[in-house]
C-alpha cells in the first residue's frame, strides 16, 4: 500500500465510499443531500492537501484531506476528513492515513486539529496527533445516522470502522 497526492482521475473511485456516509445523514457541517458536486469541493477543491492510499494494483482504499478551518493567511487549525473504503477494513489504513496527515500538517505549517466527518478514523486520529504533539481543539458534539448502524454519536466514533 502507498499513499500519494489526490489526482483527477480519482475521483470516481473516492465518490464510491465518500457518497455512502456524506448520504448517511445530517452532521453539523454535511447536508444529508449534499450533491456530488459540492461533495468534490469540499473534498478537493477546497483543502490544502488531499492524498489516497492504494494497493498494488491502484486500487483506492482511503483518503483524507487537510484544510484550514477558517480560511485565510496564518490560520494554523486544521480541518481533518479521513476515510477508508468498506473493502478495506481492519487493514490498518487508517493508522497510515493519519500519520501520512501528521506529516502534511507539518509541512503546511497546522499546529492544531479540529474534526468534521463522524468516523471511527477521527479516534485513531485523535491518538496519533496528540502523540506528535499537536493541540486537538475538539470534535461535533452532534450525531448522525449511517445506513446499516444506525445513530452513531461523535463521542463514539469507533463504531463506524
Amino acid at each position: 500500500m502507498r499513499i500519494r497526492p489526490y489526482q483527477s482521475g480519482d475521483w470516481a473511485a473516492m465518490w464510491d465510499f465518500i457518497a455512502p456516509v456524506l448520504h448517511a445523514g445530517d452532521t453539523y457541517a454535511v447536508p444529508s443531500r449534499i450533491s456530488e458536486p459540492d461533495a468534490y469541493r469540499m473534498w478537493v477543491e477546497l483543502p490544502r492537501a488531499v492524498r489516497v492510499a492504494e494497493d498494488s494494483a491502484g486500487n483506492l482504499l482511503g483518503t483524507y484531506y487537510l484544510k484550514p478551518n477558517q480560511p485565510g493567511p496564518g490560520d494554523h487549525v486544521c480541518n481533518c476528513g479521513y476515510l477508508v473504503a468498506e473493502h478495506a477494513r481492519g487493514q490498518g489504513i487508517a493508522n497510515k492515513l493519519c500519520e501520512d496527515s501528521l506529516q502534511v500538517a507539518r509541512e503546511l505549517g497546522f499546529t492544531a486539529m479540529q474534526f468534521n466527518l463522524v468516523v471511527s478514523t477521527n479516534e485513531i486520529a485523535i491518538r496519533q496527533w496528540q502523540k506528535h504533539g499537536f493541540e486537538i481543539v475538539g470534535t461535533l458534539p452532534c450525531a448522525f445516522r449511517h445506513p446499516t448502524q444506525g445513530l452513531v454519536d461523535a463521542h463514539i466514533m469507533y463504531r463506524l470502522l
